[in-house]
Parts: C-alpha cells; structure tokens; sequence
C-alpha cells in the first residue's frame, strides 16, 4: 500500500519505478495486489484535507466512530484475507531525519524477518489502533516500511529495491532473525513539550537563552537513533515550570523525573535514551510530540521466553499536514 498519506511519496514513486522496468514485459515472479490510498491529498501534496480521518487509523481494530472510510477499509481487509497473502507492506515517509526503519505490530518470527529485510533497525508498536499493518497482521506477516523524507530519492530507491527481494522470496523463515541481524526497539515515551512553554532551535554559537524559553539544538533531528548518554544536555531553558519537557509514558504514567532533570539552566538526561521522530517542525511538536523515546528489546531474551508480555507502544511517526 501507497499514499495513505497524501504526501509520503516514496512508496508511490517506488512501485511506479518497479512497475515500469522490465515488468512491462516480464511476468511478476508473484502476484502483487497494490492498494493506492489517499489520491486526494496526494494531489495537495498535504497528509489528508480537511474533513478526511486519517486514512491509516481507518482499519478494522480503530476506536472511535466508525465512517464510510472505515467501512471501505474493513471491505478491503476482508478481500486481502481471502488470498492469504505472503507478506502486506505498508510504505510511508517521516517529517524530520531519521535512518529508514520499519515496524512491526507482532513480535514473532516471520514478520520480523520480512521488517528485517528492509532494515535491520525494527520498532515494535501497538498504538494507536486502526493502522493497516494491524489489521492486515492478524492473518499474515506485515511491516511499516518508513522511508526518510519524501524530498530525498533514496528513500524510493530503497523501497523498490525491497519490493523486488519480496518479490522474490521463496518463504520466511520461521525462526527469529539473528541478533547480529537486527536491532529491535519498543518505544516506551513520547516526550512533548508544555504547551505554556515556547520554544525555538538555535545554533551553538548562540549562548543566550530567552526568559521562559526552551532552546533546543537547531540540528536536533540529526540525534534520531543515537543514543543519549547519561547527562547529556538536550536543552537550555531559564523559567519557572518546573517540567517544560514532558516524558509520558504510553499507559499514561509521568516518566520526566526518571529521564530527565534540571541542572544550572539545562536539561540534562538521567539515563541513555534513544530518541526517534524528532523533528524541527513547529506544527507536529505542537500537535503530536517532540520525538518518541525508545528502550532496546532483546531477542535472545524473546527467544527464550523471558519476555512474557510487551506494554503497549505508540507508532514511531509524527504528525504533518
């Protein structure tokens, strides 16, 4: 699946490029069903317009009123079922920097080696309800692939380089890629910033730091997945809220004070944290979050039982219109 959000391109630009090549004249070595999502939009080059609900929370499992959307996805989904489908992908694009990544909605073995094809860095997320790669999971292997940014060509590139190794896999494996092989992460936070607080990003350089401001590093998307040591410092504010970040952790619990603290005008990590989907645009810090804060998970740890039960764990992609 493509477009479901109107201005994440890659993946259409990506099935456009495989389609064309020596497919024009050659037979696909596998059937290939392709559901192009939100036209509209992607005419706007805009996520949806409004009026439209965002066309990847519309899949069956979504809380909410159920629209004439939904119903269109959940026709869709009971179609798919019917094939048995291989493997579902689903591709998209971020709104800051970020390595191309994928995610995974189960955590067994063969939809980790299908997101692990892709890239060996997978997020795992149950949050929020209503995305296709749910959906489409409860009956076969499905990953979110996230392909950097829509304006870079690599991430068309990697995506259709990935559709044609899909296409010709013989079968997934049914045993847990190797740990040498894949870097698994859940997240466990979404940092936001106090909505009474403003904010801005500003060089180096730049020593001052406004009254009641929180000064963030002006290249702060470079930092998505690198790891944050212990005391680093993600931030100067000089104000009187005592928490102008906001760590929250996924059931709804405060974790600022376990990640973070306040020391001589900065703020300064507590523990490593590894940050993702962070990004330098004003609209999704103020209506989604600053980044998600992610904890590493073991597959040895998964292979041999010690990890019973996964918390849930909200989707790695911030908001953009």
């Amino acid at each position: 699946s493509v477009l479901q959000h109107g201005n994440e391109t890659s993946g259409w630009e990506a099935i456009r490029r495989l389609l064309s090549s020596r497919y024009q004249h050659e037979r696909l070595p596998r059937s290939l069903i392709l559901f192009i999502g939100n036209v509209q939009a992607a005419a706007e080059n805009v996520r949806y317009l409004p009026g439209q609900p965002d066309l990847n929370r519309c899949w069956p499992g979504s809380l909410g009123a159920q629209t004439v959307w939904h119903n269109l996805c959940a026709a869709i989904t009971s179609h798919i079922r019917k094939f048995n489908p291989f493997g579902a992908i689903d591709i998209h694009n971020n709104t800051g920097k970020n390595p191309h990544y994928a995610a995974v909605n189960r955590i067994e073995p063969r939809s980790l080696q299908l997101a692990s094809a892709f890239s060996r860095t997978v997020v795992y997320f149950t949050e929020p309800r209503g995305v296709q790669s749910h959906a489409f999971g409860q009956f076969c292997p499905a990953v979110t692939l996230e392909c950097g940014l829509s304006s870079q060509s690599d991430g068309a590139d990697h995506a259709m380089a990935y559709l044609e190794h899909v296409l010709h896999m013989d079968y997934l494996p049914a045993q847990f890629p190797n740990p040498e092989d894949l870097e698994l992460y859940q997240m466990f936070a979404t940092l936001i910033i106090d909505p009474q607080v403003p904010f801005q990003f500003k060089q180096d350089e730049d020593k001052n730091t406004p009254s009641g401001m929180i000064c963030l590093p002006a290249e702060l998307d470079h930092h998505n997945f690198r790891e944050w040591p212990r005391g680093f410092a993600l931030a100067q504010y000089d104000g009187d809220i005592a928490y102008p970040l906001l760590a929250l952790g996924h059931s709804g619990e405060n974790l600022t004070n376990v990640c973070f603290e306040m020391e001589n005008g900065q703020i300064l990590t507590k523990r490593p944290l590894m940050p993702a989907m962070l990004t330098l645009d004003p609209f999704a810090i103020k209506n989604d979050c600053l980044c998600y804060l992610m904890e590493r998970l073991s597959i040895k740890a998964l292979e041999h039982g010690l990890i019973h039960e996964l918390g849930h764990t909200e989707l790695p992609e911030a908001i953009d219109q």
